[in-house]
């Protein structure tokens, strides 16, 4: 049988992390080996949002700010998964998390407790102005506020005091598997990329 694998997408807003991850889901998938357990805490933070609650009421208007949820929450979510949904056998691909240095290397604990092997990292390089034009366009089609132009700005400072240093404690990290990919190709053309450099094809 396939190793249980674990796949971490990281990258700016407008990436597409969301979308190849979707991908290489579906390639793990077909290969009926073993199930995946999706880790989108976008999705994750969604479903919280239609809690009644004071929390979901605040952490909402943290994501239509573009700004960046705290460490806690984002552990809360993906813990849950974790604890409720994972039986040790399914693959696992974290999409949107982790962001900040500190979720990262909580992040990084779960793998030796579960006896997992080093995760792969998977960086999809695009430069801020491909993102924005990407963001643009699905605040078009979508609607989203955390998609307008105001939080868009927001998001660009987080990624810069944020994202970038969790990225690179990454990329020399020697617990990980690290790919920087270029994010500026076509979805198919990143995919087939992606695909064969985790060594699923």
């Amino acid at each position: 049988m396939q190793k249980q694998q674990s796949y971490i997408f990281v990258g700016r807003y407008g990436a597409g992390k969301g979308t190849q991850a979707r991908l290489l889901m579906k390639v793990l998938e077909e290969s009926g080996e073993r199930k995946v357990l999706d880790m989108e805490t976008g999705a994750g933070f969604r479903k919280f949002f239609q809690n009644p609650t004071y929390t979901a009421a605040i952490c909402k208007k943290v994501v239509e700010q573009g700004l960046l949820m705290p460490v806690f929450m984002c552990v809360y979510i993906w813990g849950n998964i974790l604890v409720e949904k994972f039986t040790g056998e399914e693959h696992l691909v974290f999409d949107g998390t982790p962001r900040k240095l500190l979720e990262a290397q909580m992040l990084e604990a779960v793998f030796p407790f579960y006896g997992i092997e080093k995760p792969w990292v998977i960086y999809l390089d695009v430069e801020h102005e491909e993102s924005m034009k990407r963001l643009s366009l699905r605040a078009k089609e979508s609607g989203r506020k955390d998609d307008g132009e105001e939080a868009i700005v927001r998001r660009r400072k987080a990624y810069e005091e944020d994202v970038i240093p969790t990225i690179e404690w990454y990329k020399t990290n020697p617990n990980v598997n690290f790919l920087d990919v270029d994010g500026e190709r076509s979805i198919e053309e990143i995919h087939a990329d992606i695909v064969k450099l985790v060594g699923l094809k």
